[in-house]
């Protein structure tokens, strides 16, 4: 097998609305689709951040079900040369920086929450896990 890279992240959330406003109103990512009560997807570069709401999810039929719990993880990649802009702009946008890693190569990462509690992570685009 040759995989290419993971295309889709699924988060569980049970506010969609709080969901759109965080990553499409105060994160800038746009929404491919959205269906009240169900789901919420966004565009993340060439990825997809797909946003179900578990009470849903876990009785579909197709796809299968799924659904989960607690605070999930992910990490945005930025290029190198925006990582500290990046960094700002989440402070600006009022975002509490929750954590910051040094990593054995020298880069930084660093973690906030989304209203659901999830926690979200930036990453430069060299050297986290080269």
């Amino acid at each position: 097998m040759n995989l290419l890279k993971i295309k889709e992240t699924c988060l569980y959330i049970h506010d969609l609305n709080k969901a759109k406003r965080f990553y499409h109103e105060v994160l800038d990512l746009p929404v491919i689709s959205y269906v009240k009560g169900k789901h919420i997807f966004f565009r993340a570069g060439s990825s997809v951040l797909l946003c179900f709401n578990p009470e849903d999810s876990k009785l579909k039929t197709s796809p299968p079900p799924h659904y989960g719990n607690g605070k999930l993880h992910f990490a945005f990649e930025v290029a190198s040369a925006d990582y500290l802009k990046v960094k700002e702009e989440i402070r600006l946008k009022g975002i509490s920086i929750i954590a910051e890693v040094t990593w054995k190569s020298g880069k930084e990462s660093f973690y906030f929450e989304d209203p659901e509690g999830n926690v979200l992570e930036v990453v430069p685009d060299e050297g986290i896990w080269e």
